[in-house]
């Protein structure tokens, strides 16, 4: 099965030091109220200005942490040590907090950047030096803190492919909550998963959407793989997909196919393919006998149409190697 090597961290490494501070092209995420919020990136953004959008910044960023913490002795581990001190700064971070403070901003970045800002605080938290999660803990209270507000508001989930993905948002907080200890956030994070995708069965899997990046269908089982206990998360994934030990639905197991990765939205699909690998593996402790079999040959199969195509051009070199190593490292 596809691991990450030392030699696959470099690379991505490479890219996401290029990437991470180049401020244009730019595609912000702003409600302008009046002429003083006609600003650049790094003038709205001081923290997170660069790789396209604010959230493929915050998950470049996790990524070269990620990376330098997986392979301290990386080539580029000081040049990554060495930009992770210049960005998470005491000020940069207010400059993001100042930001979301706008009327305007509420929904800024909602839920998958929210999420992908925990999911770097995280990452920071395992880090022996805890000086970078130190001072971007205040910007990850925020997003908790819109976290708790949003989610009792939130009667419905959005299962599209994309960044609206509900399931995929509460994965990830997950994944800050519980190293956290924040029980509050954990408690509802738990409470919406169950009320939003509990009853769901036999599930019909009209996918890919030509721009999706998720699997709505898997994201979703790997949400639940979070929050169920084996046991009952066994019971619930008979229910919601039947016939996977029959290979069925077979979207699942097939990857998508591209037909231009220039364009911003086919180039997706790539992230499609290498998700779809990430949430099978996430998953993969809890199936048996043909279904097991077949995940772990879906698996391979997904990494491999994506991977040789993680660079080349910015639609996806901005963002793809984070999910490569989501793939590639899940069970780290």
């Amino acid at each position: 099965m596809h691991t990450l090597t030392p030699e696959l961290a470099s690379k991505f490494a490479r890219l996401a030091l290029g990437h991470v501070t180049r401020e244009f092209p730019n595609k912000l995420d702003h409600v302008m109220a009046g002429p003083v919020d006609v600003r650049g990136p790094r003038k709205l953004h001081p923290l997170f200005y660069g790789s396209f959008d604010w959230h493929s910044c915050v998950h470049g960023h996790w990524l070269l942490a990620r990376l330098l913490r997986r392979f301290p002795d990386l080539a580029e581990a000081k040049e990554i040590k060495t930009l992770l001190n210049h960005q998470f700064t005491r000020e940069h971070v207010a400059g993001e907090i100042t930001y979301l403070s706008r009327p305007q901003s509420r929904g800024f970045e909602r839920p998958y950047g929210w999420a992908w800002l925990l999911m770097l605080q995280a990452e920071l938290m395992l880090h022996k030096d805890r000086t970078w999660a130190t001072t971007l803990q205040p910007l990850a209270d925020v997003f908790v803190e819109r976290f708790m507000a949003f989610l009792p508001l939130a009667t419905y989930p959005v299962r599209a492919g994309a960044h609206g993905n509900t399931a995929f948002a509460l994965l990830l907080a997950h994944e800050y909550a519980k190293p956290a200890k924040d029980e509050p956030l954990l408690a509802l994070l738990g409470e919406k998963a169950r009320a939003w995708y509990r009853n769901d069965a036999d599930c019909q899997c009209w996918e890919p959407s030509q721009d999706d990046f998720l699997s709505p269908a898997l994201i979703e089982a790997a949400c639940m793989r979070a929050f169920l206990s084996e046991q009952e998360f066994r019971a619930w994934f008979a229910r919601f997909l039947p016939r996977v030990g029959a290979g069925e639905p077979a979207v699942l197991f097939t990857p998508a196919t591209l037909t231009d990765r220039t364009d911003g939205k086919i180039a997706h699909l790539d992230g499609l393919n290498l998700s779809r690998a990430w949430c099978w593996r996430l998953i993969l402790g809890s199936l048996e006998g043909s279904a097991r079999a077949r995940a772990e040959e879906t698996i391979g199969r997904h990494i491999a149409s994506a991977l040789p195509h993680i660079a080349g051009d910015y639609m996806g070199e901005h963002w793809l190697a984070s999910f490569a190593v989501l793939a590639l490292d899940a069970s780290r």
